[in-house]
């Protein structure tokens, strides 16, 4: 008789797209119905076991748990695909050989680690009760737009194709996902805050860091034409002096961007790289150059489509003032703190959950003083007691309920009363 047990996993998939994301930072760990392991895997496992000798019979684990994060756990096939999804994506950034090999060392010494990190912080996120329903709802329905799908059942199994994970499951993953970010903002980056002074300072001792040539900052939106037919172009004429009408009387131009446009950015809010002058096409270049910031354009016509500009910012040559760099100089001084800080509370999550490892398995992000020792039921020795042991502690029980309290007596009702 063989017997396998299978877990369900779910992998991450980056934000806006539907799409795996290989080698990613934070990955799901597989979860247990009750929360309680203790109680139902262990003696399911403990179960496979007996029942394997009884019958002499080999036992099949389809999946290995290694590390327990609280009610959750990591399995090794979870580690095993983030590594070969590291490792593709290392080969499409064209890594070959010696570097290829360091690259995924490098990134497998830290998969339990980032599996750990990731699990923490989604417990954190439910601890602390963040409501993130809406953003998931929206990110689905912008996927499912640019998507193109209008029947539930075909999208649903589209995200399958694109992902290789049910629905249910890249909704639970997109979930955690915001989770994340939500705890991070909340618990970690709120709570990094510079004096003003001290923005100051960097800014007149890396002076040179913010010498500026001209450049406009742009979000766009495209209204495309392709393929379309004479009633189909004048529709898209239409859709948009309708998107550039609403953006003028003041609209969002980035949720403009995420339902209207069909450029691959739109998720993004028709964020456009930064330009110099002679980069941009002739056409728009004329219509928006010398605009002030937020200005929106009419629609411009270009050979598959309409273009929509908003001008964000146009940057002039030279050294920019402090006001206008004071974020990208917060940001200079943000990013070193941040790593630290993130690490910091992820130490602290440690100490304070229940975390078993395998031995053979390492987290690189260990907290030091923390016992992980792996601890293995079928090894538990069980305890023994007799009768007249028990029957003694029953007895022993029963006797510390009849000693008087000081200051009372005990009358035949069976109450008492002060002196």
């Amino acid at each position: 008789m063989a017997a396998a047990v299978s877990i369900r996993h779910n992998s991450r998939a980056p934000e806006g797209g539907v799409s795996r994301q290989p080698g990613a930072h934070y990955s799901s760990g597989s979860k247990l119905r009750s929360g309680a392991y203790n109680v139902s895997m262990r003696n399911w496992l403990v179960f496979l076991g007996v029942t394997g000798l009884a019958f002499g019979a080999d036992v099949a684990l389809v999946e290995e748990i290694v590390c327990k994060v609280n009610s959750d756990i990591i399995t090794r096939s979870e580690l095993e695909r983030d590594r070969r999804e590291a490792e593709a994506e290392f080969r499409r950034e064209n890594l070959t050989g010696r570097a290829l090999q360091e690259a995924v060392s490098t990134t497998t010494r830290n998969l339990l680690r980032d599996r750990i990190d990731h699990l923490l912080l989604v417990q954190k996120g439910k601890e602390l009760d963040l409501k993130v329903d809406g953003e998931v709802s929206k990110q689905l329905a912008d996927i499912q737009r640019r998507s193109g799908i209008s029947d539930p059942e075909k999208f649903q199994q589209y995200v399958h194709e694109q992902t290789g994970m049910s629905f249910e499951d890249y909704k639970n993953d997109t979930k955690n996902r915001i989770l994340v970010d939500k705890v991070i903002r909340q618990e970690v980056s709120s709570k990094i805050q510079f004096k003003r002074e001290d923005l100051e300072a960097y800014y007149n001792q890396h002076k040179d860091e913010f010498q500026r040539k001209e450049r406009v900052f742009l979000q766009e939106i495209f209204v495309s034409t392709a393929g379309k037919d004479a009633g189909g172009v004048l529709a898209a004429e239409r859709k948009a002096k309708d998107l550039s009408a609403r953006a003028k009387k003041g609209e969002k131009f980035t949720e403009l961007a995420q339902t209207g446009s069909d450029d691959t950015n739109a998720q993004a809010g028709g964020e456009y790289p930064p330009m110099s002058k002679g980069e941009l096409d002739p056409r728009i270049e004329s219509a928006i150059w010398e605009q002030p910031r937020g200005f929106v354009s009419d629609p411009i016509k270009v050979d598959n489509g309409y273009f929509i500009f908003k001008v964000v910012e146009h940057q002039k040559a030279g050294l920019a003032g402090f006001e206008d760099v004071q974020n990208e100089v917060e940001n200079k001084l943000y990013q070193p703190k941040m790593d630290p800080a993130i690490r910091t509370y992820l130490t602290k999550l440690r100490q304070d959950a229940f975390l078993e490892i395998k031995p053979g398995y390492d987290d690189s992000g260990a907290a030091a003083g923390k016992n992980t020792a792996w601890s293995d039921p079928a090894q538990l020795v069980p305890q023994t007691t007799t009768k007249e042991e028990v029957a003694a502690k029953t007895r022993h029980k029963k006797l510390l309920w009849a000693i008087p309290i000081p200051g009372t007596t005990t009358k035949s009702t069976g109450t008492s009363s002060s002196k």
